[in-house]
């Protein structure tokens, strides 16, 4: 299997993991020797439950056994689709939303993109330095690390970058700006919170200007972040809320929300104007209603928080410089991106899946299953810091 994988599969690193895995559950992971791994990243990101975690399998079970695949995503009405999209405006308070289901959050980003220039009648998009949206060419253009983009160009124009957090270039938003993209927490740059009321000062400039402001959810929603939606813990609202990761209990799934006023302009001049075959697929709509309401009728958001904070208890080294983010969505920043590496693959080798961060290599990803208990995150930690202790 390994050779084959190396011969018929598009590889997207030179040196990938290559771990051949058998089978999964709950927080661990095992490979073809039965080798057991905790898993400290769930999927990046996108294991919010956990592995095979029975109410998603269930509701994946029941809904094939009724229908797949059956028309364009927006025609017929399909019952886990509906539902699905009221369970996430359900999850807004502050007006009526609509949302629109993709097959990931990277074509989220493209819809939230196409959806603002539509609305405003406005090209210039703002997003943030050392940020990621995706990687298709929409998504690209709006995620600024250049040695990403570089080899790709030309990208789509009507781009200006500032930098996250830095109040002093908010007036580089204007009349002429259809949207500002930014993460809620960016997370490829080290997981980087807001500070100062940053994304609310973007807001007012938003309104001020008729812009609109996007907030790309991807990693920090669906309650990684110890509310439901990141942005919940800034005190704001955006116009335009991209999600995906998460929101799938481990299958592929994205999604755009807006105000129904926003989001009706997709609908006519043109028809057709922003279509998917496979978005909204109803078994995979199915998986993501039955995370949402797991995670809505149990304690799990609440206990993010209580759990980050035990995990900031664990990890007391003098090689971990600080700890970043928020909730489960964390990053342990050492002294070199070399240090990162050799920690990473030590952990692997004694069975904790870790990973890196895209733009950060300083960055040890931490990004268990809201499920993960407290006796598994201390015995992560644990490997972690034996980890430490052999490679420094």
């Amino acid at each position: 299997m390994k050779s084959d994988f190396f011969t018929y599969q598009a590889q997207t690193s030179p040196h990938p993991l290559s771990l051949e895995i058998s089978h999964a559950k709950g927080s661990f992971v095992y490979d073809t020797n039965n080798k057991k791994y905790l898993d400290f990243i769930a999927g990046v990101s996108a294991n919010s439950l956990g592995h095979n975690h029975q109410k998603v399998i269930e509701a994946i079970k029941n809904q094939v056994d009724k229908y797949s695949h059956v028309m364009v995503y927006g025609e017929f009405i399909q019952k886990p689709q509906v539902q699905l999209c009221k369970a996430l405006a359900n999850t807004i308070s502050t007006k009526e939303y609509a949302v629109y289901l993709t097959n990931s959050g990277t074509e989220a980003t493209e819809g939230a993109l196409k959806l603002a220039k539509r609305y405003t009648g406005k090209s210039e998009i703002i997003a943030a330095k050392n940020s990621y949206h995706g990687n298709t060419q929409g998504a690209m253009s709006v995620s600024g690390v250049e040695a990403q983009n570089q080899a790709f160009r030309p990208l789509v124009p009507g781009v200006k970058f500032i930098n996250f957090n830095n109040e002093l270039e908010l007036d580089r938003i204007t009349k002429n700006t259809a949207a500002v993209i930014l993460e809620t927490i960016q997370g490829g740059a080290g997981f980087i919170v807001p500070t100062n009321s940053y994304l609310q000062k973007v807001k007012l400039k938003c309104e001020a200007v008729g812009a609109l402001l996007i907030l790309d959810e991807i990693q920090s929603g669906i309650g990684r972040t110890g509310t439901f939606w990141g942005f919940e813990n800034y005190q704001i609202t955006p116009d335009i809320i991209v999600t995906g990761k998460g929101l799938g209990g481990g299958m592929p799934i994205g999604a755009f929300l807006a105000s129904k006023e926003i989001m009706s302009c997709l609908a006519d001049n043109p028809k057709l104007g922003h279509i998917t075959t496979f978005g909204g697929h109803p078994v995979i709509a199915a998986a993501g209603l039955a995370t949402i309401n797991e995670i809505k009728k149990s304690n799990l958001i609440k206990e993010t928080l209580r759990k980050e904070v035990l995990i900031r208890r664990l990890l007391q080294h003098p090689e971990i410089k600080e700890i970043r983010g928020k909730g489960l969505m964390l990053a342990a920043i050492v002294s070199s991106p070399e240090i990162a590496s050799k920690i990473i693959l030590e952990c692997l080798e004694k069975g904790l899946i870790l990973f890196w961060l895209l733009f950060e290599g300083k960055a040890i990803r931490i990004t268990p299953p809201l499920t993960i208990s407290d006796k598994e995150i201390k015995k992560g930690c644990q490997i972690l810091l034996k980890a430490i202790e052999k490679v420094t």
